[in-house]
């Protein structure tokens, strides 16, 4: 948690902000907070709600995307880009080689599929991952949205039949095609992690990070209890409207024109006040 801030005998009390978030546009947005709220005189306690929807098996390795997306954005040592070892996988012919991978995020995914096969929950392996880029002495806190495995598969017309492949080869070896719908694996099994639906209603302010409505911010909207807790929280409801440039595909797939308009539609029974693309932190803030 946050430190609380003194200014001469007085103590302020953190604002406590949640932040739902998925893909690296939402992501950015969440290291623009925290930058912020580090840089502001009023203390916060911000949780970041990361969608598991993308996670993925791949080499025998267990992948969080949208969770590492934000470890990532707070790192304090950036990532340097190093690739041997998915250079070595491609010299070697092994498969798949269509998803980007980085020497540090390797070790990130080796630790990750350790833990759980050692009975650590989601929760508490991203805890530890948090633990070491020292979020919590910068006042943040990372949840997965679920620890149920889920994940979302996008189901495209074939010749004879359709087929259903996973999300992460729809995007990066497939282009995103044109698809008829999504399928979210796990998510009638699923149940918010804990700490999600407390961090939303005991939330100052809740904010839903620039992310795809569909495949992102969607997927999380989707475990049972947490559009609910939305619903029901008293805190203002503030989203950032995604740039609507790459998002044509997905919102094809479930009918919905590519503007704000049609995009702020998704989220009608929230009552959310909406920011354009270019807001900053800042202007979020100030809906408080």
């Amino acid at each position: 948690a946050c430190t609380p801030l003194r200014h001469g005998a007085e103590t302020m009390s953190p604002m406590r902000i949640t932040v739902i978030t998925g893909g690296r546009p939402g992501a950015r947005f969440v290291r623009d907070l925290v930058d912020h709220a580090s840089a502001s005189p009023t203390p916060a306690e911000i949780s970041v709600i990361a969608n598991t929807g993308d996670d993925i098996s791949l080499w025998g390795l267990r992948m969080s995307p949208d969770v590492d997306a934000v470890l990532a954005a707070l790192a304090d040592e950036p990532d340097d880009g190093s690739d041997s070892v998915a250079r070595e996988l491609t010299a070697l012919d092994v498969g798949p080689q269509w998803f980007p991978v980085t020497d540090r995020q390797v070790a990130t995914h080796l630790a990750r599929t350790a833990w759980l096969g050692m009975g650590a929950t989601p929760s508490e392996v991203t805890a530890r991952l948090a633990e070491r880029q020292g979020l919590a002495d910068r006042g943040v806190r990372l949840l997965p949205m679920s620890d149920v495995p889920v994940e979302t598969h996008a189901v495209l017309d074939g010749e004879e039949q359709q087929q259903a492949v996973h999300v992460q080869q729809w995007r990066h070896e497939l282009g995103c095609p044109p698809a008829t719908r999504f399928i979210v694996a796990g998510m009638d099994r699923a149940a918010a992690a804990p700490g999600v639906l407390e961090a939303i209603r005991e939330a100052d302010l809740v904010l839903l990070a620039p992310g795809d409505p569909v495949l992102s911010i969607g997927i999380v909207l989707g475990v049972p209890g947490i559009r609910d807790a939305l619903r029901g929280t008293s805190a203002p409801v503030v989203g950032i409207t995604p740039e609507l440039d790459d998002l044509g595909p997905s919102l094809a797939a479930v009918g919905v024109e590519p503007t704000a308009d049609a995009v702020a539609a998704l989220y009608r029974d929230l009552r959310a006040t909406w920011l354009p693309s270019d807001a900053s932190p800042a202007d979020a803030l100030a809906r408080v």
